[in-house]
C-alpha cells in the first residue's frame, strides 16, 4: 500500500507550504510554514517565522505579524455582517500571539501583541497586549506571563 504523504511546496518568500492547501498571498515571510487543508486568501499579510497549523483559515486582507502561531482550524473572517459585498473589515494580528485550535477571529477586530487566544475562543472585540482570553464571547483569563508560568 502506497503511503499518503504531504508535498511541501517552498514558496518565493523562503515560506513553505503543505499540500493539499490554498494560499492566494504572495506577502509571506520568510521561515513561515502553512499546513495542509489550510486557507490563505487573497492580499493577506502574514510576517516571518510564523506557524499555520492544517484546517486553517484566514480570510481575505487580514494582517498577521511575525512569529505568530494559529493552530488548527482556526478560522479568521473577514465580513462581520456576512454577505456584505465586499465591505470587509479585516482582522490584524500583531507579533507573538498564539491563537488556538478551532477559535474564532471575527472580522474587524485586533488581537494585540504577545496575546493568547484560547483554544475555541470566539473573539468579537478587541485583545489588548499581553493577556490571554478564552471563552464564547472571549474574554480575559490571565495575563500571559501566568500563562508563560504555567506552561513551564
Amino acid at each position: 500500500m502506497d503511503k499518503l504523504n504531504g508535498k511541501r511546496i517552498n514558496l518565493p518568500s523562503g515560506a513553505t507550504a503543505w499540500w493539499p492547501c490554498h494560499v492566494s498571498s504572495n506577502d509571506i515571510g520568510t521561515g513561515t510554514n502553512i499546513g495542509a487543508l489550510s486557507h490563505i486568501g487573497r492580499n493577506v499579510t502574514i510576517g516571518s517565522d510564523c506557524r499555520i497549523q492544517g484546517g486553517a483559515y484566514v480570510a481575505d486582507s487580514s494582517i498577521i505579524g511575525d512569529r505568530v502561531f494559529i493552530g488548527p482550524n482556526a478560522t479568521i473572517t473577514n465580513d462581520r455582517f456576512p454577505p456584505s459585498n465586499g465591505k470587509w473589515q479585516p482582522v490584524v494580528i500583531d507579533s507573538d500571539v498564539v491563537i488556538g485550535a478551532g477559535s474564532t477571529i471575527v472580522a474587524g477586530t485586533k488581537i494585540g501583541k504577545n496575546s493568547v487566544v484560547a483554544a475555541g475562543a470566539v473573539v468579537t472585540n478587541d485583545v489588548e497586549e499581553n493577556v490571554v482570553v478564552s471563552g464564547c464571547p472571549a474574554a480575559f483569563m490571565m495575563h500571559r506571563d501566568e500563562y508563560e508560568r504555567r506552561r513551564a
